[in-house]
C-alpha cells in the first residue's frame, strides 16, 4: 500500500483510494455478505472527503420505504464552504439496484442481522461505501476470534524462526 499525498487516503488498487475504514465493525460483527454502494452527496461533502476526512464509527444503514439510507456517518464540514455547507451527520441515500435492495430487505428482517458500513473510498472518482450484512458477536465470540488470530500469528512466527534456523 502506497501512502498518498493527501493524509489518510491510501491507494488500494487501480482507481481505488481508501478514505475511512470501520475496523471495529469486523471485531464486533460477523460479516456475512458485503455490497458496494454509491452515495448521494453534496459538493461540500465530496470536497471534505477528498481531504480524507470521515468517520464510520457508529454508522449503520437502514432500509426504509424500499430505499437504503446511511445514518451516523460523520463527514465534517468543508473548511472553505460557505452557507452551502452540509450537516456533518445527516442521513445519506445509498445507491443500490432494486434486486439488491430486495435481497437486503429479506436478510435484515431475519433476527439479529444488521447493515454496517465497513469502508468509504473513491472508486474511479466516485465515492463508494462498502456495506456488510452482519450478525453481532457475543463477548465470548470476540475473545475466541482474538485468540485464533494470536494463535495463527504465533504459528507463523514459529515457522519463520524454524526456516531461519534451517538456512543457518
Amino acid at each position: 500500500m502506497a501512502k498518498g499525498n493527501k493524509g489518510k487516503e491510501t491507494k488500494i488498487g487501480s482507481g481505488r483510494k481508501l478514505i475511512a475504514q470501520n475496523k471495529k465493525a469486523r471485531h464486533d460483527y460477523e460479516i456475512l455478505n458485503t455490497y458496494e454502494c454509491g452515495l448521494v452527496l453534496t459538493g461540500t461533502e465530496v470536497k471534505s472527503l477528498r481531504q480524507g476526512r470521515a468517520s464510520l464509527v457508529d454508522g449503520f444503514a437502514q432500509l426504509d420505504g424500499g430505499e437504503a439510507w446511511l445514518h451516523n456517518v460523520h463527514i465534517p464540514e468543508y473548511a472553505q464552504g460557505t452557507w452551502t455547507n452540509h450537516a456533518a451527520r445527516r442521513k445519506r441515500k445509498l445507491l443500490l439496484h432494486r434486486a439488491e435492495i430486495d435481497k437486503l430487505i429479506g436478510k435484515v428482517q431475519e433476527t439479529g442481522l444488521t447493515l454496517v458500513p465497513l469502508a468509504l473510498y473513491f472508486s474511479n472518482g466516485r465515492v463508494k461505501v462498502e456495506v456488510a450484512v452482519a450478525r453481532g458477536k457475543r463477548e465470548y465470540d470476540k475473545r475466541q476470534t482474538l485468540r485464533e488470530k494470536q494463535d495463527t500469528r504465533e504459528a507463523q512466527r514459529a515457522m519463520s524462526a524454524a526456516r531461519r534456523r534451517q538456512r543457518a
